[in-house]
């Protein structure tokens, strides 16, 4: 049987995280927050195509 594996700590876990991620960038502090208005559609994902048959044919139903 082999020996379960060591568990690292906090400041090691943190380490690997800088190690592997880098330096965060600063805080946005509360003044420099605002407020999310999108009102179009997602420029990252296409509009659905094809009627209600054509979705549950593509969904295997």
């Amino acid at each position: 049987m082999s020996e379960p594996a060591a568990s690292f700590t906090d400041e090691e876990y943190a380490f690997l995280r800088h190690v592997r991620y880098g330096e965060l960038p600063p805080r946005v502090s509360p003044e420099e927050r605002a407020e999310s208005t999108e009102t179009d559609s997602r420029p990252d994902r296409p509009d659905p195509a094809g009627g209600e048959s054509e979705w549950h044919l593509r969904a295997g139903g």
